[in-house]
């Protein structure tokens, strides 16, 4: 789907869904108007005013109207679904805490379901139009394929399984075709425009670049001047043995490694502003009274300090001072070594702390400060991001990102101590995944994963 397709698509959802929004609203007032007393209109209108407010911004913050999300039926009917979830969950609570009871509840009940039915509703007319459309785009594509090589196969591999397209073949030479093809050798390269009229070509893929057989060129101006569609399929298994992201610096392609989701700044501005809004609540609710609590049992049971502050590796590798309640006797050794199993060091109400995660809590300090955020690649100590660096050549690509309070590796059974090579490249792979693969709905369910383990108990948690 190209570029202008996908504006298309998301102008066309997002206008459709706020039209089913207001008019369902509307329709139902309407409908139920004998229950809705007069002059209880500013009532209603602040209703209305509320939902399509909070309705934009959940969209926003779950991507829902994405050129990412809108190329995929099943990702935006997720991405819709938990929208939808989130905004009704803020909207009940709106009508509680704001004591909203000049408001039908037959009214409210009533259109907060069909709101759900409409958008989904949307969501079928869109599969049903990017349906024809595409039916009609692919409509008797017919493809050759020049060089044959593992390249060529994959790609026709892939194209296969295209609605209305036809592989006609490869054009190779008969020398360079080793074993039996899964299309036939229709020709060589050399006379590949007279395949193209013969056999109705209207698309042609090379996996020859034009650096290897400058002959290439010739048959791009020729493929332009008889309306032919022409791709290059560059290959780059020679020096990358990896998927590769291609994106563009105005006409030039640039290749990256991997994808990075929070490289947008619209998904590092939801992901800072969920991090500030959930640390400003714990903050005022939890930690105004859990701090002075905690403070004053560690004090009763090791003299010293109430929070252990320590520099730690942060975002680029940054050093910052990352706060926790100490949970050991003050030691020389803290900033050298790492908790292990029934570490000496440990107090009484060092070992609850840390099994239960509270020794974590003061970070949100560091969340609201920007050095952290709630979900991320745990820091290490300095001493030990040093060490780590030296064993894993991937190492250092976890600090592209703000480190976290609790993480994907740690949900994943990856936290304490790290005792061997392999445990420390697993607790890298699923820093590396997260980095590959964050969304807001990730952090959620980490989160939630985190407060799970947390209650249930975690044998790696000492």
């Amino acid at each position: 789907m190209n570029r202008h397709a996908i504006r298309f698509f998301q102008t066309v959802i997002a206008g459709l869904d706020l039209l089913a929004i207001n008019l369902v609203i509307f329709l139902v007032h309407i409908l139920l108007d004998t229950y809705i007393p007069p002059g209880y209109m500013t009532y209603y209108f602040r209703f209305w005013l509320f939902f399509n407010t909070v309705w934009l911004l959940m969209s926003w913050l779950f991507s829902v109207y994405n050129e990412y999300t809108i190329v995929s039926f099943e990702i935006l009917s997720r991405k819709t679904m938990k929208a939808y979830l989130f905004c009704v969950a803020i909207v009940v609570a709106y009508l509680f805490f704001f004591r909203q009871f000049e408001l039908s509840r037959l009214f409210v009940l009533t259109a907060l379901p069909a709101v759900g039915f409409f958008l989904f509703i949307n969501r079928i007319i869109y599969l049903l139009f990017r349906h024809l459309l595409h039916k009609r785009a692919s409509m008797d594509r017919k493809i050759i394929i020049l060089g044959y090589n593992e390249v060529a196969k994959k790609l026709a591999s892939y194209l296969e399984g295209n609605i209305n397209t036809r592989i006609v073949g490869f054009c190779a030479e008969q020398g360079q075709v080793k074993e039996l093809s899964h299309y036939p050798i229709v020709g060589n390269l050399h006379n590949v425009m007279r395949l193209v009229e013969q056999l109705g070509i209207n698309e042609i893929y090379t996996t020859i670049g034009p650096e290897q057989d400058r002959f290439i060129y010739n048959v791009i101006q020729q493929a332009d001047q008889q309306c032919i569609r022409f791709r290059i399929i560059p290959d780059f298994s020679f020096f990358i043995n990896q998927t590769v992201h291609i994106d563009y610096l105005r006409d030039m392609p640039v290749l990256s490694l991997r994808s990075e989701p929070l490289e947008s700044l619209s998904s590092r501005l939801r992901k800072r502003f969920f991090d500030v809004v959930v640390s400003a609540l714990i903050t005022v609710f939890i930690l105004s009274w859990l701090i002075p609590l905690i403070s004053l049992l560690i004090w009763l049971e090791s003299k010293g300090p109430i929070f252990f502050v320590q520099q730690r590796s942060g975002k680029n590798n940054q050093t910052f001072y990352c706060i926790k309640f100490r949970s050991m006797r003050v030691n020389k050794d803290a900033n050298l070594r790492q908790a292990i199993r029934n570490d000496d060091r440990l107090t009484r109400i060092g070992k609850f702390l840390r099994r239960t995660n509270l020794d974590e809590f003061p970070q949100f300090i560091n969340v609201l400060k920007g050095e952290m955020s709630i979900v991320g690649p745990r820091p290490h100590m300095l001493r030990h991001t040093e060490d780590y660096s030296k064993i894993l050549s991937q190492y250092m690509i976890r600090q592209f990102l703000k480190p976290g309070i609790t993480g994907w590796a740690q949900v994943n059974g990856f936290r304490g101590e790290i005792g061997n090579e392999e445990q420390l490249r697993r607790r890298i792979e699923h820093d590396i995944w997260y980095l590959e693969n964050w969304s807001l709905w990730l952090d959620i369910k980490v989160i939630f994963l985190t407060a799970f383990k947390s209650i249930q108990g975690d044998k790696n948690a000492f």
